[in-house]
């Protein structure tokens, strides 16, 4: 969502290269480019112009640090800035237990869906889910949330025949504390267009069933629009977080940049994906070092802790680096790099390697050739997969045929697997390793492939924390 203004900061912060100081002159072409890339991504002009002028204020004037260049110092306070207007602070939920949440937003926002996925995440927590059904007029709203129910694995209060909301939410209420569930999720009605049956029936709802949270979902396609709507719930229902929706789409995303500044309620979570588990908790920190192109690596590994088992890991790695393997465990490589998501959005965590990935096409290519070799490792038997060396000529030339793809591709494979197999051995013994390691490092910079120059912008990244201002 956010790679064009990603590629606009980036383009900015190029007018600061090789300066010694901070001055207004230097800085007024840059911020110039940063106040359009923001208001071209549907950023409020109220929050660009705020923005802009607190960056000014932080810039202006300072000595460059001997260790970094204007142009890092730079992406220092943005990112600061950043991460302030995307909200800082906690963006956790209550801890009330029954946790009581209410849903809301215009149709079309993925209420009934984001619903599910909550209460999917928090059912990992230990929270016993049930949704209760409160859109009656959306034509198969109530069918739907039944349907995402079944999926979680959670119950589902509806009540077809009355237009009584209010009532349907309490009676779903006492249901769920009857059955000791102790989160209760309220998924309401939207409209097309905000209108004043919609904020009675909410405000009402609320009323009765007194919730611990109200969570407004927004598209985040929704442009500068999202501001407006934003304003008229938290002024209605008095908003305690906001869950921001389809951000693996294309939209500007400056919605999520105005809204907090504007309302002053947090953005809690991210709907990343289609998926019921393509659901974060929304960080603001991780979110502005993703936009200024320096990745999320923390998001990565905590994705990669949820989704990959642990001994399975360590086994795996064993295995490597032991020499013993073959194309059993490259399958279960293979699964373990789909859990955690898209290719676009591993590269995307990756400082630098989201434009990067852009530019070139790789998260297409690697995506499809993934699926490619997948179907090739399928199509061998179960003894061809642990014992590599059995793939001969017209075994070869059965498997290409399996898997709808050429000889050279199963070749290319194969010859893949035993280069990695090869590189694992170099790697083994004792004594042996570090000298190994630092061989590598060495040919990754003759290649022009230095490890320390992998920033996001252009250089290489000081560590933002230790930079003081």
């Amino acid at each position: 969502m956010f790679e064009s203004l990603t590629d606009k900061l980036t383009n900015a912060m190029r007018h600061l290269r090789g300066t010694a100081k901070l001055s207004e002159e230097n800085m007024a072409e840059a911020l110039k480019e940063v106040r359009a890339a923001l208001l071209s991504a549907d950023v409020h002009f109220k929050v660009a112009r705020s923005f802009i002028e607190r960056v000014k204020e932080k810039c202006v004037g300072q000595d460059v640090l001997k260790t970094v260049t204007p142009g890092q110092q730079i992406i220092k306070i943005i990112n600061d800035e950043l991460t302030a207007l995307l909200g800082e602070g906690s963006t956790e939920l209550s801890k009330k237990k029954p946790l009581k949440i209410m849903m809301v937003g215009l149709q079309g926002g993925g209420k009934t869906t984001t619903s599910a996925k909550l209460a999917k995440a928090l059912k990992k927590d230990g929270y016993k889910p049930h949704l209760v059904a409160c859109d009656v007029y959306r034509p198969a709203a109530i069918d739907q949330l039944e349907t995402v129910a079944r999926q979680i694995d959670v119950p589902c209060f509806a009540k077809r025949g009355t237009p009584d909301v209010p009532a349907i939410g309490e009676e779903g209420l006492s249901v769920a504390k009857a059955s000791g569930d102790d989160l209760i999720i309220f998924d309401t009605a939207g409209r097309l267009q905000i209108d004043d049956q919609l904020i009675e029936e909410i405000k009402e709802l609320k009323r009765r069933v007194q919730p611990d949270e109200v969570l407004l979902v927004v598209d985040g396609a929704i442009g500068q629009e999202a501001v407006n709507v934003a304003k008229t719930f938290n002024e209605a229902v008095q908003l305690t977080g906001i869950v921001m929706t389809k951000l693996d789409g294309d939209a500007r995303g400056g919605a999520a940049l105005s809204m907090k500044e504007i309302t002053e309620v947090p953005i809690k979570f991210a709907g990343t994906g289609e998926k019921l588990d393509d659901f974060d908790v929304f960080h603001p920190d991780r979110m502005a070092s993703r936009i200024l192109g320096m990745g999320d690596v923390v998001s990565l590994v905590e994705k990669a802790q949820e989704t990959i088992d642990e001994k399975d890991a360590a086994n795996m790695a064993e295995r490597m680096m032991s020499g013993d393997f073959n194309f059993e465990d490259m399958l279960k490589q293979f699964r373990h790099i789909k859990k955690l998501g898209s290719m676009s959005s591993i590269m995307g965590m990756l400082p630098g390697m989201g434009k990067l990935a852009g530019n070139m096409g790789m998260d297409d290519k690697a995506e499809k050739q993934m699926k490619r070799s997948e179907a090739i490792i399928l199509s061998m038997t179960k003894i061809e997969r642990q014992k590599p060396q059995l793939l001969n000529s017209s075994r070869r030339t059965r498997i290409a045929r399996g898997s709808g793809v050429k000889l050279a591709e199963v070749n290319q494979l194969i010859k893949q697997h035993m280069q990695m197999k090869k590189m694992m051995k170099k790697m083994q013994g004792g004594g042996k390793k570090a000298g190994n390691m630092k061989k590598m490092m060495k040919q990754m910079k003759a290649s022009g492939m230095d490890p320390n120059q992998m920033g996001g912008m252009g250089g290489s990244m000081p560590n933002l924390d230790n930079l003081k201002f």
